[in-house]
């Protein structure tokens, strides 16, 4: 009876080694996939807060990992890590194992997506290039901008150049708005920025002030060595009441109606944004300013220049008197 004892004790120890042997293994082993997508792609796999260790193995198997769901639970329970696992949206690569699995759970290293937003954007580019992104959940379709704006945290706020450009990564399945918030939010915190370093002469009485003028300057040059002579013609401007006469204010006024000529009849045509025919800024920003051009709005080059001229190599000429500046545009514009 105790050789029988002992015989049994032997093989119960034998067959928990050997347990704890498979057990390695397939925690070592990668996992067979089923992406929909065709083989050699990732399983895509989204976990709903809430859900239990259980339910998560299950989703998992169901969205294209080939293991018994009951084995993946039993490895979360037996990780003591059950309980770590985060909600999101997630990728599992082929070779994933079990073990880099439920580590990339327990971090919550989710799938992630970049939406790039363009310095000089207006509203329709970027709303467009939103909507577009194959990988976020459209949740600003059909809203007007008043809509999109409340639904943003802006109640009445002009949607124009309130998104600061940059590059954005979110979950994927995300939704649309929150790329939006995220880019409202950071032109928040670059506006204040900017405005915390104005010069102290600055003629502009607001942020919103700053905004619209790094806006216009942000049309008018992407020239590094020429945004903050630019941004000096302007700020001359508006300290004596001359007007600004820049025409990307004067295209954003005609909309959709501009057809790529800027012709007389619509410099001579008054609208809000038509800085010919209107003293001081125009009503609202024309588009979204890099840091470069908010910050050349508050603290542009000491000029005493009051107008420029496209050369036409992308750099710009710089006059002081009137006659100056009537000589370059016969030199740069008009023979050519």
């Amino acid at each position: 009876m105790i050789r029988l004892l002992k015989l049994l004790v032997l093989l119960a120890l034998l067959a928990g080694l050997a347990v704890a042997g498979l057990g390695m293994w397939w925690l070592q082993r990668p996992l067979p996939l089923a992406a929909p997508a065709g083989a050699g792609q990732p399983v895509d796999a989204e976990i709903a807060p809430g859900t239990s260790a259980r339910g998560v193995a299950e989703v998992l198997v169901r969205s294209g990992i080939q293991t018994p769901s009951v084995l993946l639970f039993a490895w979360f329970r037996l990780s003591g890590q059950s309980r770590d696992i985060k909600a999101g949206s997630y990728e599992f690569a082929p070779g994933t194992t079990p073990r880099s699995l439920l580590d990339k759970l327990v971090r919550g290293e989710q799938a992630l997506r970049s939406i790039t937003l363009v310095e000089g954007w207006n509203i329709r580019q970027v709303l467009q290039a939103v909507r577009s992104a194959p990988d976020l959940r459209q949740d600003i379709e059909g809203l007007t901008t008043a809509d999109l704006m409340a639904l943003l945290g802006y109640p009445g706020r002009h949607p124009e150049g309130r998104f600061f450009p940059d590059t954005y990564r979110v979950p994927k399945r995300s939704a649309a708005s929150a790329v939006l918030r995220q880019a409202a939010q950071a032109m928040d915190r670059r506006v204040a920025e900017a405005w915390a370093q104005r010069a102290p002469d600055s003629p502009l009485r607001s942020p919103d002030e700053a905004l619209t003028l790094a806006s216009i300057i942000e049309k008018e040059t992407g020239l590094e060595r020429d945004r903050g002579l630019v941004a000096g013609v302007f700020t001359n401007r508006l300290r004596i009441g001359m007007r600004l006469q820049t025409d990307p204010t004067v295209i954003y006024g005609l909309g959709e109606r501009f057809d790529g000529r800027l012709r007389r009849v619509d410099l001579q045509t008054d609208t809000p944004y038509n800085t010919y025919t209107r003293a001081g800024l125009p009503p609202t920003p024309i588009a979204m300013p890099g840091w470069q051009s908010l910050l050349a709005a508050v603290q542009p080059a000491q000029t005493p220049a009051f107008y420029f001229v496209a050369r036409g190599d992308g750099s710009s000429q710089f006059s002081t008197t009137l006659d100056e500046h009537n000589a370059a545009v016969r030199r740069y514009i008009l023979n050519r």
